[in-house]
This record gives C-alpha cells, sequence and structure tokens, in this order.
C-alpha cells in the first residue's frame, strides 16, 4: 500500500522560509511526475508546482521566484522550498506523486500539511 507522509510545516513570519518535504514508501514501482497543491480558507484547491521524472519544472504564477520543487529519486522524497513568504501563502499544502504501484499508476495524496504565515 503506497503511502505519502507529509513534513515541515508550521507558523513562519512574512519574509520567512519554510520546507516542505513529501516521502512515499510502499509498493512503489517508479514515480513519474510530483506535485504540490494547497487550498487556503474557503478556496478551491490550487496547483503550487511540479516536477516531472526528467526534472523539468512548472509553477504558479504566485510562487514564481519564490519556490522551489525538487525530488530525490533515491529517496522517493520531494521537496518544497519557499522563500519570501507572504501571508496569502497560508493554507493547507498537499503532495502528489503519480506512481507505478505495479498493479498500475495512480495519483496519491500526501495527508496535508498546515502553513501558516503571519506576524
Amino acid at each position: 500500500q503506497v503511502q505519502l507522509v507529509e513534513s515541515g510545516g508550521g507558523l513562519v513570519q512574512p519574509g520567512g522560509s519554510l520546507t516542505l518535504s513529501c516521502a512515499a514508501s510502499g509498493g512503489i514501482g517508479s514515480i513519474h511526475a510530483m506535485g504540490w497543491h494547497r487550498q487556503a480558507p474557503g478556496k478551491q484547491r490550487e496547483l503550487v508546482a511540479t516536477i516531472n521524472s526528467d526534472g523539468s519544472t512548472k509553477y504558479a504564477d504566485s510562487v514564481k521566484g519564490r519556490f522551489t520543487i525538487s525530488r530525490e529519486n533515491s529517496a522517493n522524497t520531494e521537496y518544497l522550498q519557499m522563500n519570501s513568504l507572504k501571508p496569502e501563502d497560508t493554507a493547507v499544502y498537499y503532495c502528489t506523486m503519480l506512481i507505478n504501484d505495479l498493479t498500475d499508476i495512480s495519483r496519491y495524496w500526501g495527508q496535508g500539511t498546515q502553513v501558516t504565515v503571519s506576524s
């Protein structure tokens, strides 16, 4: 059974930094795309960043130049480095991975981690 476990959320002041991690475990054959989404109170879930197996990345306009997504394939882990954080970045952040779990290719989600940007 594939599981994604997130860590690294918390409370940070505006202008500060946080790094989120997401590690996959279980019956993993290979991992294709990875990504991060977020959902703020009263808003729809939005895509923040993605990274493909070839290392190519995409970012939402609202985080370009401030956030960096990366992956460590040997550890089945992805990261989201968040710099120059703003109050509007406050949300629950969810990692996702497109995983070949030896029977099918499915999208898996992490449990979510709260990021709060406030003074």
